[in-house]
C-alpha cells in the first residue's frame, strides 16, 4: 500500500480538514508536524489542547525549515499549486497529497465522490439524504462540512462515503479510487489558481476518475461539451452519462436522463421511471441535474425507487443555495452566497420568472461576466455592485441594465430592497469569492439573512 512507505508527515494548513487529517495519521503511528502560517492565538487557540494532548507537533505563524523534514507533505486546498512551498518539495523529492488521498488509505466502506464547478454540493447532500432514508450508515463529508478524515475511523464494510471533492483536493491525489465519481459539469472557475487557463482546472476535475478501473463508475454529463471531451479516453469506467436533453435509453445500458419531464434510470434490470420534476422540492433546471445525478448513484448501489422518489420529493435544498430568506412587503429575498462563479449566477436567473434586482461582487477570480449577458438582459432590471469587484461589475453591466455602486454589504442589500418592487425579487447571487469581507460564503450568507431579517 501506498502509505506503508512514509515515516515522517509534514501536514500544511491547520484548517478543518489539516486538524483532521493530524489526528488521523498521529493516531495510524506517524510522525507529525502541523504547520499553519496563521496567527494561532486569534484563528486555532481552541485546537491548541487538542493537539497538545495528542502529542503533535505544531507550529503557528510560519512554515519553518522543519516541514521539509518528512517523507510525505498533506496540503490544505489553500495551498496553490504554484506555490514557492510545494515547488521547493518537489525539489526535494517529497511526496504531496491533498486531505482526500491520505483520508482514502484507511476508509472502509463505499466511496461515492462528486464534484464539478456547480451543484456539487446539493448533489452530495441529496445523495446522502437517499442513503440515509434508505436505512445506510452514511457519512456526508470533503469539501462540505465535516472533513474526510474525521469521519473515517468511524466508518466500517457496510458504510456508504458521499464526499464532495474540489478541484484543489483533486489537485493532489495519487492511488484516490471512488466506487462512483459523479462529474456534474465543467465551466471556468478558479482560474487564478490554473494560470488562467480553463483547461487546466477541466483537467483537474477530470481526475477525480483518473484511478478508476473496470469495477468502478462514472457519472457524467453528457449535456456538458467539456466533460465529454474530457472523459472520451477514461474507458476503464463502466460510464454512466446524464442528460435532459436526450433520451439515452437506447444508446447506453446505463444512464439517467430526462423523458418527457419524468426522472428516469435505465439499467440491467430494466428503466425506472421515478419521479416528474414538477415534483421536485428544488427548482430549477440545474436541481434537475442534480437529482438525476443523486439517482443515478443511489441506483447504481441498489437503493428502492420508491425509497429515492420520498427523498426526492422531502429534500429542501442547501442553506445558502438559492435559499429563501424572506418576503418583505412583496419582495421575496434569495439568498445564493455560495454562487462563487459566474455560471452558478446563469443557473440561479434562470430559476426566476419575475424581475429581479440581482446583488454581485466580492473578490473576483477572473470572471467573464458575458456568460450572463443575455439572462440579465431578459431577467434583471437593477444590479447592485459591492466589494472589491465592484467597478469590474458596473463597467461591465452599466451600458446592459442599471447598476448602482454600493459602499459596503448592508448598504447593498438596503439598496437592493428600495430598488425591488412587489412581486419582484431580490437575489445576492454575488459570482465572487467571499474573501474580500467575510471568512467564507458561509459567513457571507448568514450575514445577507441577518440584514434581510432586520429590514
Amino acid at each position: 500500500m501506498l502509505f506503508e512507505k512514509y515515516n515522517k508527515i509534514s501536514v500544511i494548513g491547520a484548517a478543518r480538514s489539516g486538524i483532521a487529517v493530524s489526528k488521523l495519521l498521529k493516531s495510524k503511528g506517524y510522525s507529525v508536524l502541523l504547520s499553519d502560517s496563521g496567527d494561532a492565538e486569534k484563528i486555532y487557540v481552541e485546537f491548541i489542547d487538542k493537539i497538545r494532548s495528542l502529542n503533535i507537533d505544531y507550529e503557528f505563524g510560519k512554515h519553518s525549515e522543519k516541514i521539509f523534514e518528512c517523507d510525505l507533505m498533506v496540503v490544505s486546498p489553500g495551498v496553490s499549486q504554484n506555490s514557492e512551498l510545494i515547488r521547493k518539495a518537489n525539489e526535494k523529492k517529497i511526496d504531496v497529497v491533498s486531505e482526500i488521498e491520505a483520508a482514502s488509505w484507511f476508509a472502509k466502506g463505499k466511496l461515492l465522490a462528486i464534484t464539478g464547478t456547480n451543484g456539487k454540493t446539493t448533489t452530495t447532500m441529496l445523495t446522502g439524504k437517499i442513503f440515509e432514508d434508505a436505512g445506510y450508515k452514511t457519512f456526508v463529508c470533503g469539501n462540505i462540512g465535516v472533513a474526510f478524515s474525521e469521519i473515517v475511523e468511524q466508518t466500517d464494510d457496510e458504510s456508504i462515503i458521499v464526499l464532495e471533492t474540489s478541484s484543489f483536493q483533486l489537485d493532489n491525489i495519487k492511488s484516490f479510487k471512488p466506487l462512483i465519481a459523479s462529474l456534474i459539469n465543467i465551466t471556468p472557475d478558479h482560474l487564478d489558481r490554473y494560470e488562467n487557463s480553463a483547461d487546466k482546472y477541466a483537467d483537474s476535475k477530470k481526475r477525480i476518475a483518473e484511478n478508476q478501473d473496470e469495477n468502478n463508475f462514472l457519472v457524467y454529463n453528457s449535456d456538458d461539451e467539456v466533460v465529454i471531451q474530457k472523459v472520451k479516453d477514461l474507458h476503464r469506467p463502466k460510464r454512466v452519462p446524464v442528460s435532459i436533453s436526450e433520451d439515452l435509453s437506447n444508446v447506453f445500458d446505463i444512464a439517467a436522463y430526462l423523458d418527457r419531464d419524468m426522472l428516469t434510470f435505465t439499467y440491467e434490470l430494466g428503466t425506472e421511471r421515478i419521479l416528474d420534476r414538477n415534483e421536485l422540492s428544488i427548482k430549477g433546471e440545474h436541481n434537475v441535474y442534480n437529482s438525476l445525478f443523486s439517482i443515478a448513484n443511489a441506483k447504481l448501489m441498489g437503493v428502492a425507487s420508491e425509497s429515492v422518489r420520498k427523498s426526492l420529493k422531502d429534500f429542501k435544498g442547501v442553506e445558502h443555495r438559492l435559499e429563501f430568506v424572506r418576503d418583505v412587503n412583496g419582495v421575496k429575498f434569495y439568498n445564493d452566497s455560495k454562487a462563487t462563479n459566474v455560471n452558478s449566477v446563469w443557473y440561479a436567473i434562470r430559476g426566476f420568472d419575475v424581475p429581479l434586482v440581482l446583488i454581485l461582487g466580492g473578490k473576483d477570480k477572473g470572471n467573464d461576466y458575458s456568460l450572463i449577458e443575455n439572462e440579465v438582459k431578459k431577467h434583471v432590471k437593477q444590479i447592485v455592485a459591492v466589494g472589491e469587484s465592484k467597478m469590474k461589475v458596473y463597467e461591465f453591466f452599466r451600458n446592459i441594465c442599471p447598476v448602482i455602486i454600493a459602499k459596503d454589504f448592508e448598504d447593498c442589500i438596503y439598496k437592493a430592497a428600495t430598488e425591488a418592487s412587489k412581486n419582484e425579487v431580490v437575489l445576492f447571487s454575488p459570482a465572487c469569492a467571499s474573501f474580500d469581507m467575510f471568512e467564507n460564503f458561509e459567513h457571507r450568507g448568514k450575514e445577507f439573512k441577518r440584514i434581510v431579517n432586520s429590514l
